[in-house]
């Protein structure tokens, strides 16, 4: 099984390449002129896709072929106050020029909108909400030429105080978006509400590809083991042939969330980086059903704990594991 290794918009590594500069809508009303202040926040945009660019090249320059995109490329995108302002057009060039290095380079790319895109909400203000996030995240990766293969992950969201209803909800909800958000969707367990067990039940009714938490996971679960699940993860990933676009030689490899607890006191916590055997241990107990999977390392030193897993990895070489390259390893079963 080919294991591939990515991180999440920030490097450590890369001085002053920051994709997620913004400005607050204070600042924006106090430059008074309104035309002034959208060129401005078209600026910053421009320079958050630059450095965008700048770490795919880091990227590609480490063999690193998993990124997640900062979702805070363009600032203010989703305020309220500028709902009649459209970027796009302005930042057409910088969003195609991302969108064809990834293209070229074959990488994996995603947008993980952050918690208050709830599909479960009771509330339908903050669904249009939600509903609108999910559309602000589709623009971006349709600005760049990106097929329904380049993602955005969401969790299930709140309880609402009844769970159930608030899962079947979710199911309505997702089910009533158009195939053009729909088919960009990927569903994470979290760590406090909807466990691995409920939310590998939601993608099995909804047809979302899920994407398994093993951090999550372990501080949210039912008594099952993580490899326990994935014969069933995996075939929520079948559908992706088909509605991708991909190949059946190339089919888009499931995808899960690795990072490690901060500590006994803080175990939801992300660690700086990312503690191998647990991680190695459920890869080892999954690499007879799948040859390949793509793993996301959520760890607060990003690029830097990747190298930091990799240079560990490289100590297994004689226990069945093959590195391959500067992020990605082989794993016989």
């Amino acid at each position: 099984m080919i294991v591939r290794f990515g991180y999440v918009a920030m490097s450590v590594t890369v001085q002053n390449a920051s994709p997620s500069k913004t400005m607050t809508m204070a600042s924006f009303n106090k430059i008074g002129d309104r035309e002034a202040a959208i060129r401005k926040l078209e600026r910053i945009a421009a320079e958050n896709l630059h450095n965008t660019l700048r770490l795919l090249r880091h990227n590609r320059a480490s063999d690193i072929q998993v990124y997640r995109f900062s979702s805070k490329l363009i600032p203010l995108a989703t305020h309220q106050d500028l709902r009649d302002w459209d970027p796009f057009q302005a930042l057409a060039a910088d969003f195609a020029e991302v969108g064809d290095y990834v293209k070229a380079n074959k990488m994996r790319v995603s947008f993980h909108p952050d918690h208050f895109t709830v599909l479960s909400t009771p509330r339908p203000e903050v669904l249009q909400s939600s509903i609108h996030d999910l559309k602000y995240h589709g623009a971006m990766l349709e600005a760049m030429g990106l097929s329904a293969e380049a993602k955005n992950n969401i969790h299930i969201g709140g309880a609402y105080g009844d769970k159930v209803t608030s899962g079947q909800r979710f199911v309505e909800q997702v089910s009533a978006l158009d195939l053009s958000l729909r088919e960009r969707l990927t569903l994470e367990n979290d760590d406090k509400t909807f466990n691995a067990v409920e939310t590998l039940e939601a993608c099995k009714i909804t047809g979302l590809p899920m994407v398994l938490d093993i951090h999550h996971q372990w501080v949210n679960n039912e008594g099952e083991k993580p490899w326990e699940l994935w014969p069933d993860i995996l075939d929520t990933w079948k559908g992706e042939l088909a509605q991708a676009g991909s190949s059946a030689d190339h089919p888009l490899p499931p995808k899960i969330h690795a990072s490690s607890p901060k500590s006994e006191k803080d175990p939801r916590g992300h660690a700086d980086g990312v503690l191998m055997e647990p991680l190695l241990t459920f890869l080892r107990n999954i690499a007879g059903y799948t040859d390949r999977i793509d793993v996301m390392l959520e760890a607060k030193l990003k690029d830097e704990a990747l190298f930091g897993l990799m240079n560990e990895l490289r100590l297994q070489e004689d226990n069945g594991v093959k590195v391959l390259d500067g992020a990605s390893i082989e794993i016989t079963p």
